[in-house]
């Protein structure tokens, strides 16, 4: 059987607030290619997980590694030119600008960024934001959303936003992007669409995704692992299969009850 690369491996990780323990001691691993379920009730520590991933905060302890490279605690603008992305359970676009406008601000890289490249390099600045607008324009239609181009971002439905947060994303070249509840105020059918853009991302351009969700549909149809966490630990993990027959996931996630 082939090897996989490891993209992600986060060992030991724990978060202290006060005298709250939010995460204790979780550690789970994301392949290349992968895509991994984070799951678990309200207050598990899901998203405190994804902040430390992700340079939002700094973890009182353990690690968290990408590509190999210990990156504990690193921000998260340089974990982005990295090729760690993230999108959050409320969308962040920006509401006075265009979808094409919010894809392009995203692009790295980007020469016109500096005064002195500006007045410099007026030719690469030019030639490079022509790149930015075509790849943007080609990541909208990817999306479906070429029709909202010129549309503001703030005007778009709860699910278009999330595409577009999934846009931004592709904008840089990506090792690994953390979803944070992307079906969350989505309504049934813009879901279905998200889930597609995340399995057609993953099939034919090879992202690796870690996915917080409470949908448990959404889950099952696109995870291959689970992680599930309960009071800041990491209960169990493998397939959807195997999380849905243990009893402690039941008890302590579905109350008693699985479907």
């Amino acid at each position: 059987m082939e090897t996989k690369e490891v993209v992600l491996t986060v060992s030991g990780l724990a978060k202290n607030f006060g005298g709250l323990n939010a995460v204790q001691d979780v550690s789970f691993e994301v392949e290349s290619g992968a895509i991994v379920g984070l799951i678990g009730p309200n207050g598990a520590g899901k998203t405190t997980t994804f902040n430390m991933i992700s340079g939002e905060l700094v973890p009182s302890s353990g690690t968290v590694s990408l590509m190999g490279e210990d990156i504990t605690g690193q921000r998260s603008d340089l974990l982005y030119h990295k090729g760690l992305m993230r999108t959050f359970q409320l969308s962040h676009e920006y509401a006075r600008m265009t979808a094409l406008e919010n894809l392009a601000v995203a692009a790295p890289r980007q020469l016109g960024e500096d005064i002195f490249s500006s007045w410099l390099l007026g030719s690469r600045v030019k030639t490079r934001e022509k790149e930015v607008i075509e790849l943007a324009r080609d990541t909208l239609q990817f999306l479906g959303l070429n029709n909202v181009e010129y549309e503001l971002a703030g005007n778009l439905s709860g699910g278009q936003k999330k595409l577009l947060e999934i846009g931004r994303t592709m904008m840089n070249e990506s090792n690994l992007v953390l979803l944070d509840e992307p079906g969350a105020g989505v309504n049934p059918t813009l879901m279905r669409k998200v889930a597609e853009m995340i399995e057609k991302l993953n099939k034919e351009r090879g992202y690796t995704f870690c996915i917080i969700e409470h949908d448990m549909d959404m889950i099952a149809r696109l995870c291959g692992k689970v992680v599930v966490l309960a009071e800041g630990k990491v209960l169990t993990q493998g397939s959807m299969e195997e999380v849905r027959s243990d009893e402690r996931v039941i008890d302590a996630y579905f109350g008693g009850e699985i479907t």
